[in-house]
């Protein structure tokens, strides 16, 4: 998702343009209020708030792009599937619905993922799509949960 300038350019100025490196690297530069430009690789992502928490919803908010990365590569891994079958993938869509409570920490409570598939599949192929797609690695991520430092400088 390439997303050039922020639809409220005309009320701020546009963060200079960085690139945030090599794969493994991402970069967030505060806007405004509270909108993030995101910089990975040659890419930008404008991240914000709805209006009820203070921002101008010019952007997912943190939390939903966390979900839409594990959609994202749910569906990767599903196209690549039908493709290495060489069956239609075409189209193939992926929803998503999550809800997020605030007790006793702000988290992702549930996620459900949901694969529409262009094509029919046999309950084997089903089952082994289920497999690889359970296996992506933001899934896998998820259950074998990386170490994490915060470093404030």
């Amino acid at each position: 998702m390439n997303v050039a300038s922020p639809a409220r350019d005309t009320h701020f100025p546009h963060p200079a343009r960085t690139v945030a490196g090599p794969p493994g690297r991402i970069e967030v530069t505060h806007v405004a209020d509270r909108a993030l430009a995101l910089f990975v690789r040659d890419h930008e992502i404008t991240v914000d708030q709805p209006v009820e928490a203070g921002g101008d919803d010019d952007g997912p908010t943190p939390v939903e792009l966390f979900v839409a990365s594990l959609s994202a590569c749910v569906a990767s891994d599903a196209v690549r599937f039908l493709q290495l079958l060489h069956l239609p993938y075409d189209h193939l869509r992926v929803k998503t619905e999550f809800s997020a409570v605030d007790d006793p920490a702000p988290h992702i409570k549930n996620v459900h993922v949901r694969i529409l598939l262009p094509v029919q599949l046999s309950p084997v192929l089903r089952e082994g799509l289920h497999a690889v797609v359970g296996r992506c690695a933001v899934h896998n991520t998820l259950r074998m949960p990386p170490e994490i430092a915060v470093d404030v400088d």
